[in-house]
């Protein structure tokens, strides 16, 4: 069996180390920084000819930074002879425009697919994808993994029966999720009628189903970026009379005034996964981190001894 390695690029190592830690693994040494001209620069610090490499490396924001930092090292362990390598990828950037919605528009996620597979990439594993079908788009295996079972577990935990519950999906596009959420933990399914004005501002009008009154609402989503959908729908199920509103989602992006938004929210508890790092500065009273490091690390061991992964799949929301 050849030798694994994991190297962490610099936009998440807390996670990668991690994952190393779950796998009884040291985190691979590598160097990376900028030439004097903001040049990125790589230099793999270990000998993995031969051997199964694995780049943790979401590429959040600095999106661009983090992306070309993810290619170099790509390139980098292809041109030292690796066996094979996996781009773990844990939130995957530019994924938004995933399609043609209009006249001499790009679609970024085929683009960014591109760039990761031409430069060498064997395989990737990722989480929670903006949108599944960009799994086609890549020239080469994707493992598409789900934070269900974290975000569930997390909602489980809160001391709320059934007939207390319900679950909101915070846009129609969110609907099978929030199905899938209100099956497992029992409770009533509700749906935030949600208006798009443009690509930065969202307006939410009705609420379909419920009831949501004295109730305890649950919402789930796969991201956070600017906070604008999620506290908008949390405000308009405050109206209609919830008395806790949990929200659990699997990137916390959280840029722009996300952070404000959030503190000026109803929003009881907010919840988001490790995938993407969060500051201390970001980190609000009412904000839990949950670690998706041992969903990945198992991922990752199933990988390299060739081994199915669809177990960690059963749990899923789809």
């Amino acid at each position: 069996m050849r030798e694994l390695k994991i190297f962490s690029g610099q936009a998440n190592r807390p996670l990668a180390k991690s994952i190393c830690n779950f796998l009884h693994l040291p985190l691979a040494e590598i160097t990376l920084g900028k030439f004097p001209d903001g040049e990125n620069f790589c230099k793999i610090e270990e000998d993995i000819r031969g051997r199964d490499i694995f780049l943790v490396q979401p590429t959040c924001p600095p999106v661009n930074d983090n992306l070309m930092e993810l290619l170099i090292m790509i390139d980098s362990c292809k041109r030292a002879s690796a066996e094979r390598i996996t781009a773990v990828i844990p939130y995957f950037g530019y994924a938004r425009q995933d399609r043609k919605d209009e006249g001499r528009v790009p679609i970024t996620a085929k683009l960014v697919a591109n760039l990761i597979t031409r430069a060498g990439a064997d395989r990737v594993l990722t989480m929670d994808l903006h949108s599944p079908q960009i799994q086609g788009f890549f020239d080469c295996p994707v493992d598409n993994l789900y934070a269900a079972p974290v975000l569930q577990e997390f909602a489980s935990s809160l001391p709320f029966g059934e007939g207390e519950r319900v679950v909101v999906s915070p846009d129609v596009g969110s609907i099978k999720r929030a199905l899938g959420y209100a099956k497992r933990m029992g409770g009533k399914l509700a749906i935030v009628d949600k208006r798009r004005d443009n690509a930065m501002e969202t307006r939410q009008e009705h609420i379909i189903g419920g009831p949501i009154e004295g109730k305890v609402a649950f919402m789930f989503d796969d991201m956070i970026t600017t906070g604008g959908s999620i506290c908008g729908a949390a405000a308009r199920v405050h109206e209609a009379g919830a008395r806790e509103i949990f929200v659990a989602a699997t990137h916390g992006v959280l840029c722009g005034k996300a952070i404000e938004k959030i503190r000026d929210s109803k929003i009881t508890t907010l919840a988001v996964c490790d995938t993407v790092p969060v500051p201390a500065e970001k980190r609000l009273p009412n904000l839990q981190v949950l670690s998706v490091a041992p969903l990945l690390a198992e991922a990752i061991k199933r990988i390299h001894h060739d081994q199915s992964i669809s177990i960690l799949f059963d749990k899923s929301d789809e």
